[in-house]
């Protein structure tokens, strides 16, 4: 799947704002949520988030339902590198796990929602 923020933002201008970010806010992850594009769900008011990092993921799950007045009998899935974090973990655990995977310093993490209807294995898929 592709993101649409990585291709319309340069590698080094990400890289530049994430670092300026994670300077100003160092108790803060900065998040780029985007809707898979197949997904059943109503767009999101804007896609940059700033989250504290002992947000919890089932509280950020909580947050996003908020904003796009998702039903509670509808489901909502959050990928993050075609996996779905545990609810339990904290934003903070999140980006320094990815880190550590990558050796780089991770200017964002791009999260992709789901709906239900659709096959989770296959919403979370990167190109």
């Amino acid at each position: 799947m592709k993101f649409q923020y990585k291709e319309d933002h340069p590698f080094e201008y990400r890289k530049k704002e994430g670092e300026k970010i994670r300077k100003k806010y160092p108790d803060r992850v900065p998040v780029i949520v985007e809707k898979a594009p197949k997904a059943r769900v109503p767009d999101l008011d804007k896609r940059k988030y700033l989250v504290p990092s002992d947000l919890t993921v089932g509280q950020f799950y909580f947050l996003i339902r908020k904003r796009i007045h998702l039903r509670p009998e509808d489901a909502l899935f959050f990928f993050v590198n075609n996996t779905i974090p545990p609810t339990s973990a904290t934003m903070g655990q999140l980006i320094t796990t990815r880190r550590t995977i990558f050796s780089m310093w991770p200017t964002v993490m791009r999260v992709s929602m789901a709906s239900e209807q659709q096959s989770p294995r296959h919403a979370g898929e990167m190109d």
